[in-house]
């Protein structure tokens, strides 16, 4: 079948989809991707909560209800992978089908249901997978990646964008509601004595712990609520250590249903929230890392990111993702880059220091810069800060998103208010570069209607004290008043006094 919808405006070109579907024990789930990429796009997203492994720990079989559930909606997922014009499927089945007994005769019936094989995944093999999806996720993680869901929790290690050689042990949701008859303090004794088989997690004290699975996500869920949280992404959301333990044995200790936007939680979820707690508590007891950070990115993403060449994995997955969103959503893709290489050279003049990371995120600014472009004047900073705050970034914490955002909502407003509870992510560093960057693509805009070719001609440098722009005679009419006066704004963020100079 030929992909003909690829060629729609919306998509990137010379990208085919890929989709992975992954049978757990508590739910089978399809993420459909735009494509093998560093910065991996979900097109479609669907699951089922099946509970597959409920009962495993016990009887040693597969819930037969929850097999029947999990082979109808592999049917359907085969069907939307057809709809989908799909014809990359990756399957795997973890702890549930890898610890029963009739797991082999479910597996059977689940390759003819999904119509593409199926890799059973052994403990160490997903841990790892988990963790590459970390890596995935990440710029430079470096701590300890958990990944617990209905049958089991994998632990591994990450650093330098490697994984270690992780474990599984099963003291997953479903499997400790099993084990333990519904009680969460024994549930406490039985991760105990499963994480003394784990002595390298002392070894991290002090570093991030990862958080991967559904349930954990849930429980950051109902902390962010709790906290009136600004910001409405899970990816990178960070709990300190101290606020984590204490949540975690405030969601032991009371009933679910009690807790503080339960409602934001399907209530296949909720049951599981006290013995994701458990685990989680007992993990900071032994690691003591020095926070915990949600990745919504983890065993798909990690088949995905397995899948890339070497060139691929080394690639910066926050400026790929900014450099396609630059290509699908700007007038001119070609002014994004020329305009991130021409505030190069402006910040290298101001005398304003600025660290690795600080360079990163004003380029990425850069490159989203006329993303809004479409809206009406008057509401494109504010498209540009919804689309820059809430888009499916990776490799970036949430204090970087708020610079991003508020950076481009000054870039098309100047001195209009942006969000103050939005500001409260960020430090007062990282807003006086937001609202300095702002400034500048602002005179940017002006000097060349956000088009290429004119930047690179036209050089603003501070120098002797000056904001000084250097304009070529061809471009000598362009020093109108409009830019003079935003050159002027830039120039009292910065202490200068701007000037426009006509060159040869």
């Amino acid at each position: 079948m030929p992909f003909r919808h690829l060629n729609a405006p919306g998509r990137l070109a010379n990208l085919k989809p890929f989709a992975v579907v992954d049978i757990g024990s508590n739910s089978v789930r399809l993420v459909a991707y735009e494509g093998l990429t560093r910065a991996p796009t979900p097109i479609f997203n669907d699951k089922a909560m099946c509970g597959l492994g409920r009962g495993v720990a016990i009887t040693g079989k597969l819930n037969e209800e929850g097999a029947k559930r999990a082979l109808a909606a592999l049917e359907r997922f085969r069907t939307l992978c057809h709809v989908m014009q799909i014809e990359d499927i990756q399957v795997v089945a973890t702890a549930a089908a890898r610890d029963a007994s009739n797991g082999s005769a479910f597996l059977k019936a689940a390759r003819s249901a999904i119509g593409a094989p199926i890799e059973l995944l052994s403990g160490a093999r997903e841990s790892k997978l988990a963790a590459n999806g970390v890596i995935c996720g990440f710029e430079s993680p470096d701590g300890i990646v958990g990944d617990l869901g209905g049958g089991s929790l994998e632990l591994n290690r990450v650093k330098n964008r490697r994984a270690g050689k992780g474990i599984s042990i099963p003291v997953g949701g479903l499997s400790l509601i099993d084990m333990t008859g519904g009680s969460p303090k024994k549930a406490a004794r039985i991760v105990r004595n499963h994480l003394d088989s784990v002595p390298w997690l002392a070894d991290f004290r002090g570093r991030p712990f990862y958080a991967v699975g559904g349930t954990w996500r849930s429980l950051a869920r109902l902390h962010m609520v709790q906290r009136n949280y600004p910001l409405n992404v899970m990816h990178g959301y960070e709990i300190s250590h101290r606020d984590a333990a204490d949540f975690a044995v405030l969601v032991e200790r009371i009933n679910a249903e009690a807790l503080v936007g339960i409602e934001t939680i399907s209530s296949g979820r909720r049951p599981l929230l006290a013995y994701g707690a458990v685990v989680l508590d007992e993990i900071m007891r032994r690691a003591k890392p020095s926070k915990i950070v949600i990745s919504a990115l983890g065993l798909r993403e990690g088949v995905l990111f397995d899948r890339l060449s070497k060139d691929q994995k080394n690639n910066d997955p926050l400026v790929e993702a900014a450099s396609d969103l630059n290509i699908l959503r700007s007038r001119a893709p070609g002014h994004g880059e020329e305009l991130a290489v021409w505030t190069d050279v402006f910040m290298r003049t101001t005398e304003l220091d600025e660290n690795a990371e600080e360079k990163r995120l004003r380029r990425v600014a850069c490159l989203l810069a006329d993303i809004g472009w479409r809206a009406h004047p008057d509401y494109r900073g504010e498209q540009s800060f919804n689309i820059i705050a809430n888009a499916a970034f990776v490799g970036i914490d949430h204090p970087g998103r708020a610079f991003l955002a508020i950076a481009n909502f000054y870039r098309h407003t100047g001195e209009a208010d942006v969000s103050i509870r939005l500001r409260q992510l960020a430090s007062a560093r990282l807003l006086d570069r937001a609202h300095i960057l702002g400034a500048a693509m602002r005179v940017a805009y002006v000097l060349s209607a956000a088009m290429p070719d004119v930047l690179p001609h036209a050089p603003m440098k501070c120098r002797r004290g000056k904001l000084v722009l250097s304009l070529p005679k061809r471009l000598a009419a362009m020093g109108h008043n409009r830019i003079m006066g935003r050159m002027k704004t830039l120039g009292r963020l910065i202490g200068r006094e701007a000037e426009i100079v006509t060159t040869e």
